[in-house]
């Protein structure tokens, strides 16, 4: 079983997330998996980002404002 950091991107609304994680990975075929707590934390991150609250989210991430460039 190895482990590796890995960076997932969270999006909602106009602000995306860069959360890091830790991916677990070994010789089944349910490979790579999160921790629960990876999980949780990247349901933390997407639920302060719908709620607006940018403080809590990047307590646990890096925080992104999404800017549209053209239609």
């Amino acid at each position: 079983m190895t482990k590796r950091r890995h960076t997932k991107l969270v999006r909602e609304g106009q602000y995306a997330a860069e959360v890091e994680v830790e991916l677990t990975e070994t010789a089944d075929g349910w490979s790579p998996s999160l921790s629960l707590d990876d999980a949780y934390k990247l349901d933390e991150v997407r639920q302060a980002l719908r709620r607006g609250d940018i403080q809590a989210a990047s307590r646990l991430a890096r925080v992104f404002s999404l800017t549209l460039i053209s239609v």
